[in-house]
């Protein structure tokens, strides 16, 4: 009964591509994939001390890592670009400080590229950041995920299912609630899903909230 699996990886080779792309031995392998992670968490964590406007959204959809033997290519794709544009070399460079010192790479040039996307909303990472920040400020989740769906309407996608997990509204027993608009086909391979999971701390306890949007559909 309901295997569920990350729909990301299901559709590997299909409608998704990979978002870290290098090749190592298998000795070093496992290095390889906490430095991604530490190049991940580096640039949120400034993302988050530098950068925090009033919605509490960060706005970075996703962060794709390139590797070459003497390069690491970082390409940031950010939904609100005045987050990293005001006074932007100063910060990419700041940027590219702080990735180096934690991963004191000194025989590879680190290069740091942000590229802005059209419909922020339309990405599963953004919307996840706002229901958090919501949830956070105490509104009551139904109307979260409904002015989440509200937001992605504008952003032209084809369906979206919200699910939080865990104490809503502080009750004591955990349940899980969700709601769907449009459609989500997740057994369909050829059909181009974005999905993301997100945690978030409230004073009740850790929240877990799962987003698929439906994006399109391969002919």
């Amino acid at each position: 009964m309901g295997q569920k699996i990350n729909p990301l990886g299901f559709r590997l080779g299909t409608t998704q591509s990979h978002h870290s792309l290098w090749f190592a031995q298998p000795k070093t392998y496992s290095e390889g994939l906490q430095e991604d992670q530490k190049i991940r968490n580096c640039i949120k964590n400034y993302v988050q001390k530098t950068m925090q406007i009033s919605s509490g959204v960060e706005g970075i959809a996703q962060i794709e890592i390139q590797k070459r033997i003497d390069l690491i290519q970082v390409i940031i794709y950010i939904g609100f670009p005045k987050l990293l544009i005001e006074n932007r070399s100063r910060r990419i460079e700041e940027l590219q400080m702080n990735v180096q010192k934690e991963l004191n790479c000194v025989n590879r040039k680190l290069n740091i590229a942000i590229t802005r996307i059209a419909n922020p909303y339309g990405h599963p990472n953004i919307l996840a950041e706002f229901i958090a920040g919501q949830l956070k400020n105490r509104v009551s989740f139904r109307k979260a995920m409904k002015k989440a769906i509200e937001l992605t309407e504008q952003a032209d996608t084809k369906g979206i299912q919200v699910q939080i997990a865990g104490r809503i509204d502080g009750k004591e027993i955990a349940r899980v609630e969700w709601i769907r608009e449009g459609r989500v086909p997740l057994q369909t391979i050829g059909a181009k899903i974005d999905y993301c999971s997100y945690t978030v701390r409230t004073i009740y306890g850790v929240l877990g909230i799962k987003i698929w949007i439906f994006v399109d559909e391969e002919k």
